[in-house]
């Protein structure tokens, strides 16, 4: 009887003891999670995340440094040029006749940097301009002696393959397209070079307009799915976007064909086609050109799948869409600039189609 009694006061002990650690853990547990509460608030659904800064000719945030000085390069458009290297990562890039019928790319690279572009062409009087007027290096291979001359009177700070080659390690001439469509720029070299002149290398520059999120949703405008620019009847002159309502960007095919990185053969895909209407006057008997980025005038804004009638301002050098005065805002991403003369103008030159 009582080996029984003490069996039982050892059993009792025992379930106490469980039952007092199993309130412990509880209260634990409870307690955790009150901490947990406190030190981790819930998100907030459509909270848009907070970046310390954000890319001017993107508006992309980044809690990265984003005061790399802009690159402007000259990239070739003539048919032995294409497929081009680099031009998928640059920021922004204005299209515009270099003489002919024959366009020539102006690449504003800073958000994304590129192991090689190219390839390189000469220079140009309203493409130095607008470089200068981002606050953008000036890279370009060669340029009639008058052409020189005015970069050099001006002051514009460049790099000129031609001369600046650094032995290779700045410019490359590639053995499988002939000159002068074959002249690369190694972009790793760009900076050093340019230190080597004397020129800034850091910038803070102020960023554009950009769409808020709900904005971009309340976008207004006829449908634009389809985008033609006939600088010619050719087809080789032929600039075409295509709209992919995935991705809500546009692809960009010249001659009839996709756009494409020869490097990596990824397509040209943009968020902004700004297409501005300027007076152009043919110069000289090579056909180069003077045009006008002063005056204003007729344009058209397209983004999201949608396209407006605008006007184009020179705000501070910067050429952006304006409606009624006021500036318009571009989508956060890649903008491609086309530039078409006012003669016939955007009416003639521009088709949009749903």
């Amino acid at each position: 009887m009582r080996k029984l009694v003490y069996m039982l006061l050892v059993l009792f002990v025992l379930l106490v003891g469980c039952s007092n650690e199993e309130d412990q853990a509880q209260a634990n547990e409870s307690k955790g999670n009150n901490i947990k509460e406190k030190t981790e608030p819930p998100e907030v659904e459509g909270e848009a995340e907070e970046f310390e800064n954000v890319f001017p000719l993107t508006g992309i945030g980044t809690n990265t440094n984003a005061d790399n000085r802009m690159v402007s390069v000259m990239v070739n458009n003539h048919t032995t040029a294409r497929p081009q290297t680099g031009l998928t990562q640059a920021d922004m890039v204005f299209e515009i006749l270099a003489e002919g019928d024959i366009t020539r790319f102006l690449a504003l690279y800073q958000s994304d940097m590129p192991d090689v572009v190219g390839p390189v062409r000469s220079a140009r009087e309203y493409y130095f301009d607008l470089a200068t007027n981002y606050n953008a290096l000036y890279v370009y291979h060669g340029a009639a002696n008058f052409v020189n001359e005015m970069i050099q009177n001006r002051g514009i700070e460049h790099l000129d393959g031609s001369i600046h080659d650094n032995n290779g390690h700045l410019f490359k001439r590639e053995s499988f397209r002939p000159a002068p469509h074959n002249s690369y720029l190694q972009f790793d070299g760009v900076y050093d070079a340019a230190e080597r002149q004397g020129y800034d290398t850091t910038a803070s520059d102020e960023p554009l307009e950009f769409l808020t999120e709900d904005e971009e949703q309340e976008l207004s405008g006829d449908s634009a799915e389809y985008v033609e620019i006939a600088y010619s009847d050719n087809a080789r002159d032929i600039v075409e976007f295509n709209y992919d309502v995935n991705s809500e960007k546009y692809t960009r095919y010249n001659d009839q064909t996709e756009t494409v990185d020869l490097a990596t053969g990824d397509p040209i895909q943009v968020d902004n086609v700004f297409i501005v209407e300027t007076h152009h006057q043919v110069i000289d008997d090579e056909a180069r050109r003077s045009i006008d980025f002063e005056s204003g005038g007729n344009a058209y804004l397209i983004q999201k799948g949608k396209i407006q009638e605008v006007e184009w301002t020179n705000q501070n050098g910067r050429i952006i869409p304006v409606k009624d005065g006021v500036p318009l805002g571009f989508a956060p991403g890649k903008t491609w600039i086309n530039v078409v003369p006012s003669s016939p103008g955007i009416g003639q030159d521009v088709t949009v189609s749903s």
